[in-house]
């Protein structure tokens, strides 16, 4: 069967180099529209999509991220936009919200040529002070939760092929 969503999240890879080639406006744009109609937990619309293409901001982000690591490097692999995924701490389903949000903006970017990958530790980092400074920063709530990131931009390489899937991935019962 030829279907170009299913054909999208079947070549859709993680990027861990990209270009510095400027993401034009309207290609963001719906990369973050797309985040928006992510099924959520009772239709409560949880998160929030925050997009950081401030340079200050996005290497402040990055520090945070990599020293929850305790690392000193860019784990956003230098791309020029991070897309942060946030959400009401207090809703069920914040974690599960902010997920369905991060893979469909994942996909809507490699559907329009663009490259992502998801990055981990926006928990720790949101859950921080230096976090909440950034949240009262952007005047959002500080019972915002980190759920997940994207590293957005054009890649620097050609994607990989996917690795087989493996025998069992599937059991119908």
């Amino acid at each position: 069967m030829e279907n170009s969503v299913i054909k999208a999240i079947e070549t859709r890879r993680s990027v861990r180099s990209f270009s510095q080639k400027a993401i034009p406006e309207e290609l963001l744009d719906a990369v973050l529209k797309a985040g928006t109609y992510a099924p959520t937990g009772g239709g409560r619309q949880s998160p929030v999509i925050v997009a950081v293409k401030d340079a200050a901001y996005r290497d402040k982000i990055a520090r945070l991220n990599a020293e929850v690591m305790g690392k000193d490097t860019d784990p956003y692999y230098g791309a020029p936009v991070i897309i942060l995924v946030l959400a009401d701490g207090k809703a069920n389903t914040f974690v599960e919200d902010g997920s369905c949000v991060l893979e469909n903006m994942m996909i809507a970017a490699h559907s329009l040529g663009l490259g992502s990958v998801w990055v981990h530790r926006e928990r720790e980092v949101f859950d921080s002070e230096k976090g909440k400074e950034l949240l009262r920063s952007w005047n959002l709530p500080e019972t915002l939760r980190g759920v997940g990131a994207i590293a957005l931009g054009y890649p620097a390489a050609a994607l990989p092929k996917a690795a087989e899937r493996k025998a069992d991935y599937i059991v119908k019962i």
